[in-house]
């Protein structure tokens, strides 16, 4: 429950951590930010290098496709295959042999110019990236506390976003006709390792994946979830994947091009903490009514103008900043109507709902572009908010929204986080439902000292906070969703 929190303030339940653990929250998490931004920088430039590449080598926009949604395919597939290794080999190892991996499909690109081969060095390169994904955020999550997890989510996606936009723009700096390029993102990669093997020295985390709650139950429970999750895949699947592609095949400079690419990405650093913080404020339903309108107008817009205009590069960093928001107000709505025993379980479900809807997107929009023309970059993300828009309209038709005062906090979620990222945001909650309650091992000393300084008061706040978290329709209706 988010009053859990301010209760435990109000009984004085503060949880001391011991120096060693102070340090490990204080000075361990740089080394896997670090790690992280150099990976998304990596990242975005391979992805980006691919998709001019793919153009220049003469692949038609429909096989353009096909290689890039290589990468999502990889991206659903390694949380169930790279998981169970982690507890046999150790976290370092894991991480260093998917990050040699990664780095190798990378140079595989530059010396092997075929559709097929890239493909699989794609699929090869999302599987990978899940992977270290899963390392590094099952790590994060272990070292976040009620203290500091909207920062550690914050800088997550901060740099996540921002490291994918600087690689992007890199594109720029050399000919991507060139093997240079694939060079740097290989180098990238690789150099990740160093922080990660060096200076992150904390025990790492026992990882598991959680069991996914059911689509089905998740259907009945948040709709609106599983729609919204999709689409905002399929749209951010689209953009990632064929931005290149439409920027190329529209004859934009290269600088023009680097630009186009980026450009969401910033948009989504800006505007991503309003947007949420105005949904904790006005209701979830409506603000992801109000974004989709938005990035539905968007892309409409840009359909119709002039292609490779000025005024589209400049809209896209408005489509960013409603289009990447997306996705972390769909999760945030889900976390809303779900008990906290099935949090991190409906979390899961939605990442891979949402992976799914990355994977389709682009093996659905490459052959309208191929088949009616590069305009349809546009408009087939136009579709997709359409149908987030129409199915939340018929929503609020048919069922009153969740009001404001029994909302979540938001999560800033960003759109390519991996399987284990919600453990950040979800596991500070229990430990503090847990604290606040009497039941977790550390809280009990201090509960003792207080029921002898006030055990009346004590008391009533216990009963009190009891009859908020487990009485709730907010966490006990089985069905109770949008």
């Amino acid at each position: 429950s988010a009053a859990a929190p301010a209760v435990v303030s109000d009984l004085d339940l503060t949880v001391v951590a011991r120096p060693d653990e102070q340090k490990v929250s204080l000075d361990g998490t740089w080394a896997l930010f670090v790690a992280l931004g150099l990976l998304m920088i990596g990242n975005g430039l391979n992805g980006a290098v691919v998709g001019i590449r793919s153009d220049s080598e003469g692949f038609s926009i429909v096989v353009v496709g096909v290689i890039m949604a290589g990468y999502f395919a990889g991206f659903l597939l390694a949380p169930s295959v790279v998981v169970p290794r982690i507890p046999k080999v150790g976290h370092i190892r894991v991480f260093a042999g998917l990050a040699s991996m990664a780095s190798s499909a990378v140079l595989i690109h530059s010396v092997w110019v075929a559709p097929v081969t890239w493909t699989l060095m794609r699929f090869v390169f999302g599987f990978c990236m899940a992977g270290l994904y899963i390392v590094i955020e099952s790590w994060l999550g272990e070292m976040t506390d009620t203290n500091n997890r909207g920062r550690t989510m914050a800088i997550y996606m901060i740099v996540s976003m921002g490291g994918l936009g600087i690689g992007q723009y890199l594109v720029a700096v050399a000919d991507p006709n060139g093997f240079e390029l694939f060079v740097v993102s290989s180098v990238l990669v690789s150099m990740s390792l160093v922080p990660v093997t060096l200076a992150a020295t904390m025990k790492a985390p026992v990882v598991s994946l959680p069991d996914p709650m059911p689509i089905r139950e998740l259907i009945n429970r948040v709709p609106t979830g599983v729609v919204g999750s999709f689409m905002a895949g399929a749209s951010v699947g689209i953009l990632f994947a064929l931005g290149a592609v439409y920027a190329t095949s529209v004859e934009m400079s290269l600088d023009r091009t680097a630009f186009f690419l980026v450009a969401p990405t910033i948009g989504a650093i800006v505007m991503q903490w309003p947007i949420g913080r105005l949904s904790d404020k006005v209701g979830r339903q409506s603000v992801i009514f109000a974004v989709a309108i938005g990035a539905g107008s968007l892309t409409l817009i840009m359909a119709v103008l002039p292609a490779g205009s000025l005024v589209v590069a400049i809209l896209m960093l408005l489509l960013g900043g409603l289009m990447f928001p997306l996705y972390s107000l769909v999760v945030s709505l889900t976390l809303d109507s779900t008990p906290d025993g099935k949090l991190v379980g409906a979390s899961g479900t939605l990442v891979r709902i949402n992976g799914a809807g990355a994977l389709s997107g682009p093996l659905v929009a490459a052959p309208l572009i191929s088949l009616l023309g590069a305009q349809w970059f546009f408009w087939t993300m136009s579709i997709a908010f359409g149908v987030v828009v129409a199915y939340v309209a018929f929503r609020i038709t048919v069922r009153e929204a969740l009001p404001p005062e029994r909302q979540r906090e938001f999560v800033n979620f960003p759109a390519r986080a991996g399987a284990m990222a919600i453990g950040i945001v979800v596991k500070p909650v229990r430990t503090a439902t847990r604290i606040a309650t009497g039941k977790h091992s550390a809280s009990k000393r201090y509960l003792a000292v207080d029921v002898a300084r006030h055990p009346a008061s004590i008391e009533l706040d216990q009963e009190a906070l009891l009859s908020e978290i487990y009485d709730s329709p907010v966490t006990t209706s089985p069905i109770d969703g949008d």
